[in-house]
């Protein structure tokens, strides 16, 4: 019987195994930058993020306006619906409020009044409604996507402007068959439009950030909005309603910088022959300026310090 032995063992498995160095986590950091290696899904710095966002402005520019365009792809009307809704909204609000609870008493040219309430309103109501669905209804674009994630709601701010600025034709026409005819205060909605759109956005990203967190949010939204609509003398005058001592002096300043009221007001003056000055809050161009640029920058900031979160879990 031939006995078997055991093969020596090679060299190689001899050999003891080779050890991996070993880096503390700030070595680990500078062979990193040497090598120049970055940190996947990182926030990048405010500046580099204001730059990716305006490298993107093509695509954000093109997103607002397919959004725009795809929203009654489905209706018969299609986009006459743009106007027709804030139309019949006014027109709602005009029978339920003007006639039945008659708010028109008092208040000159109601119907030019009314409707502009409803159509910047709407813009500001429709901005923050978007808002809430930026992340969460896109959540298949951003996991597959590297981008910086403000485009989305500052497309959705856009795309809601742009449904304005058409919508705005219909409430020109409205205005001249009312008798209020163009006059150089018309051209004082340019600015008042700029400040508002500004204001929308950052809320907007305010918006989209909480609701990404949090999506209960987007169904809470509609029931504040409606709260807010009628705190911002939308449907009747803000200035008959806190005329004399009824209001207590908090209330009252509260009311009087309500960004919403503050912009509808300004559109109102600009193109609404009775709605003069004295009608406006104190210092109202300064209000405007100071709600769009906190609510812009601070808005836009925010969103931004949460840009590595977006999409994930």
């Amino acid at each position: 019987m031939v006995s078997q032995t055991a093969a020596p063992p090679s060299p190689v498995d001899t050999a003891p195994p080779a050890l991996l160095p070993v880096y503390e986590p700030g070595e680990l950091a500078a062979l990193a930058a040497r090598h120049g290696l970055t940190v996947s899904g990182a926030r990048p710095t405010l500046g580099a993020y204001v730059r990716q966002l305006w490298g993107r402005r093509h695509f954000i520019t093109a997103f607002a306006t397919a959004k725009l365009t795809a929203q009654y792809s489905q209706a018969k009307l299609g986009q006459i619906w743009q106007i027709m809704t804030p139309l019949l909204n006014a027109t709602v609000y005009y029978f339920i409020f003007g006639v039945l609870m008659d708010t028109k008493r008092g208040v000159p040219d109601f119907v030019p009044f009314l409707v502009t309430g409803v159509f910047i309103w709407t813009f500001t109501a429709s901005s923050i409604t978007a808002g809430t669905r930026a992340i969460s209804g896109n959540t298949g674009l951003v996991r597959a996507l590297h981008f910086p994630r403000a485009s989305l709601p500052i497309a959705l701010a856009i795309q809601q402007l742009q449904q304005l600025l058409f919508s705005l034709g219909a409430l020109s026409l409205i205005l001249l068959l009312f008798g209020q005819y163009p006059r150089p205060s018309w051209l004082l909605a340019v600015p008042a439009l700029a400040l508002q759109a500004l204001f929308n956005t950052g809320i907007s990203m305010v918006m989209a950030r909480l609701a990404a967190k949090t999506p209960d949010i987007a169904q809470l939204t509609p029931f504040i909005l409606r709260t807010w609509m009628y705190s911002s003398g939308v449907m009747w005058s803000l200035d008959h309603l806190l005329s004399g001592d009824r209001v207590p002096k908090l209330v009252l300043l509260a009311l009087e910088c309500n960004p919403a009221a503050v912009y509808i007001d300004l559109m109102r003056f600009a193109l609404i022959d009775s709605f003069t000055g004295a009608q406006l809050p104190p210092h109202v161009w300064a209000v405007a300026t100071g709600w769009a640029l906190v609510c812009g920058i601070g808005g836009f900031i925010f969103f931004w310090k949460a840009e590595e979160r977006y999409g994930r879990g």
